[in-house]
């Protein structure tokens, strides 16, 4: 069972573990609340995963620690388990699917663990987990469906309170929902008043459907940048502490995600992966209820996000914000008709940064031609000043 005593024992227990992720004020994430973050990505490992998997591994018995533990994972919890095995001196093996990015497995491996790597995907680096664990004697630890794991999550609804004890809402990531659980449970037998929201990622909707319908649902399949949420199925635990402790689910796009990430980057200096933002994006794009004038915090749960794919996100979401925009004009092919549409677009305080100038093909005016333009942009009414300047000089834009 899980209980307050056992959370307010993990936090002592993870005292020498962990960080405590002091709050910080976001003022400019919302303008009509307070905004404060619990920087989570700034944990030890960079993802709150090492508080679960750490009370988890410390509660053991001396037999269970001798024989070692055993996880699977493609990123966070792998980090997690390995970082609190070493500090505890026990062996540990991650089972890894073969297409995880080269940076995890590294990670996983500097902090101690010995890396299994397995071909195909998550579930197939789980069946192998299950394999070694029933083969060697290990301890297997699960990454959210299991009460110390909760109880080590609901540490950071002990700080949250702690740092902010008049907070109105508290907005958590959820993927299989032990992050959630412990917070909202945490949260809900200190301060009943406060409401706890979860968020997931509109490609992984695992948690928002089971609710939704009354019964653990799983997923055919998941698609989403946040990757650390990818969630198929919730647990049997998650599920009935979210049914009873949480308010409301909501559910953010990709382009929401993606902006949420710049704007961390760009107004809090914080790199946030795509499962650590989607809090932010939830606040930012007025998914959460009634919290106009209230103190609201956003648990960034980690920042562990894929350096090769982060240049594509911040470009999604620069062209979500209007901040960056691109567009086609249609041209008649004669001299001056560039330097036009540069004026133009410098009069109105755009920046071209990109120009592909190319002839029509033979379904448009043989004297047509196409003008292909990437802007820098300060907003969406920006752009639209743009376009209609361009327009109300005779260009057509495609």
């Amino acid at each position: 069972m899980l209980t307050l005593d056992k959370i307010y024992h993990a936090s002592y227990v993870l005292k020498d573990v962990i960080r405590n992720t002091e709050l910080i004020k976001a003022p400019k994430i919302r303008t009509d609340c307070s905004v404060f973050l619990k920087p989570e990505c700034l944990q030890v490992t960079g993802s709150f995963k090492v508080r679960g998997s750490g009370f988890m591994i410390s509660q053991l018995t001396d037999e269970e620690k001798s024989h070692g533990v055993i996880a699977c994972s493609a990123g966070n919890h792998a980090q997690g388990v390995a970082l609190a095995a070493t500090k505890y001196g026990i062996k540990s093996t991650i089972c890894l699917p073969d297409g995880a990015p080269i940076s995890k497995v590294e990670a996983t491996k500097s902090y101690g663990a010995e890396v299994c790597m397995v071909k195909g995907v998550y579930d197939d680096a789980y069946k192998k987990a299950i394999e070694l664990r029933d083969e060697k004697g290990y301890t297997f630890i699960h990454p959210f469906d299991d009460e110390n794991v909760i109880a080590g999550q609901g540490t950071i609804g002990l700080e949250i309170l702690h740092d902010l004890d008049d907070v109105d809402a508290i907005v958590v990531p959820i993927g299989g929902g032990g992050l959630i659980s412990g917070i909202a449970y945490t949260a809900k037998k200190l301060k009943p008043s406060v409401k706890v929201y979860g968020v997931q990622a509109a490609g992984a909707p695992s948690m928002f459907n089971s609710l939704a319908h009354g019964h653990i649902e799983c997923l055919d399949k998941v698609s989403t940048i946040a990757d650390g949420i990818a969630v198929k199925q919730p647990g049997e635990n998650t599920f009935e502490l979210c049914r009873q402790c949480v308010d409301e689910i909501v559910t953010v796009t990709e382009d929401e995600i993606s902006s949420a990430i710049l704007a961390l980057i760009e107004q809090q200096k914080m790199i946030a992966e795509g499962a650590g933002a989607v809090s932010v994006a939830a606040v930012m794009f007025d998914k959460i209820p009634n919290i106009a004038g209230k103190k609201v915090v956003c648990v960034v749960s980690g920042g562990n996000i894929d350096v090769t794919i982060l240049s594509r996100v911040i470009e999604r979401g620069l062209l979500t914000s209007g901040r960056s925009c691109n567009l086609c004009v249609e041209l008649l092919d004669k001299p001056g008709q560039l330097q036009q549409v540069s004026q133009i677009i410098a009069d109105c305080g755009g920046n071209v940064t990109g120009v592909h100038h190319e002839r029509a093909s033979e379904t448009t005016d043989i004297n047509g031609c196409y003008l292909r333009l990437v802007l820098e942009t300060r907003n969406e009414a920006h752009i639209r000043e743009i376009t209609d300047a361009l327009t109300s000089h005779g260009f057509k834009i495609i």
